[in-house]
């Protein structure tokens, strides 16, 4: 139809999830890379990227004038460069509620694989050699009474607390400011840094990655942790130092991690396969149908504010 809205999408999606752009505008589909010559794109009025797609530097530059919004297909936006893109005249939208229930049953998925040794236990299991129940096998922690401790205590964040109350465990957390005491819901604040880790038994890295968290998680705070604690991961790999990490999991020094994220992915540090108190999932925290549509249902709607003259909810201010 001449008056349907033209846009691309950089990468593939389920089928599911591909029906809701289609029905609502002209829709180009791409295999996951931006074509080499951005002049390719004249036409299309929004762009759809999503990681490991970067709309930075030259790339913004080189986007043609019929763009009007850059829309990525996630929470995280360190791959864009949003402050040229928006001085461009260019809306950026992103989707900042749809994923946390997904990525917060992951974190528990990591919470229970980390502390009650999965990966060992699908190992014996798998390699025929399990010779049945004693009671000295694979001994696990439990979580009750457990301190759970959240850094980055955004939605998924929440929602990752309200699943761990429900085993038990004491929630704390640590961000740049206290949230209202409606919204803790009961949970400790504790702006230290160390004194923060001191205390958590269960740490979930939530946050999402910026240059003050770059390698939050380094030698000296692994110092001050607990050698029974359990550090799990659904923000960003680079939250992480692996070369801080990975000794003190071959050591001792941290009891076991669960991570679905990992710096340099796909190419991540392979001293992980070697250490069988890591619990790693390939990055699926918000792999469910549900969120799937849900992510590109939330961009369809700010396109249309954007095409109708209106200001999207899921505008970057």
């Amino acid at each position: 139809m001449a008056d349907r809205h033209a846009i691309t999408v950089a990468f593939r999606l389920p089928d599911e999830a591909e029906a809701a752009p289609q029905a609502a505008f002209d829709t180009t589909f791409l295999e996951g890379a931006l074509p080499d010559e951005l002049a390719a794109l004249e036409g299309t009025e929004a762009l759809i990227v999503t990681p490991p797609i970067q709309v930075k530097g030259d790339v913004v530059k080189g986007l043609p004038s019929s763009i009007r919004a850059v829309g990525t297909y996630s929470v995280g936006m360190h791959y864009l460069d949003v402050p040229t893109i928006k001085a461009s005249g260019r809306v950026v939208l992103f989707t900042p509620d749809v994923l946390k229930d997904a990525v917060a049953d992951t974190a528990i998925l990591l919470m229970l694989g980390a502390t009650r040794r999965a990966t060992e236990s699908i190992n014996l299991i798998r390699s025929d050699e399990w010779q049945g129940w004693h009671s000295r096998q694979l001994i696990g922690q439990g979580l009750a009474g457990k301190i759970f401790g959240v850094f980055g205590m955004g939605r998924i964040g929440l929602a990752a607390a309200a699943r761990a109350r429900a085993f038990g465990m004491r929630i704390a957390y640590r961000n740049r400011r206290r949230l209202a005491p409606e919204i803790e819901d009961g949970a400790r604040y504790i702006a230290d840094a160390d004194a923060f880790l001191a205390e958590t038994d269960v740490l979930l890295l939530a946050s999402p990655l910026t240059p003050d968290n770059h390698h939050f998680l380094n030698d000296q705070r692994i110092a001050m942790m607990r050698p029974t604690a359990v550090v799990l991961n659904v923000g960003r790999g680079d939250i992480i130092d692996d070369n801080a990490l990975i000794p003190a999991l071959q050591d001792g020094r941290v009891y076991a991690a669960g991570l679905d994220v990992l710096a340099g992915e796909p190419a991540f540090d392979p001293r992980y396969l070697n250490l069988p108190n890591v619990f790693m999932l390939p990055h699926i925290g918000s792999s469910t149908v549900e969120t799937r549509v849900a992510t590109a249902e939330a961009l369809i709607a700010g396109l249309k504010d954007v095409f109708a003259g209106r200001t999207p909810e899921n505008a970057i201010p």
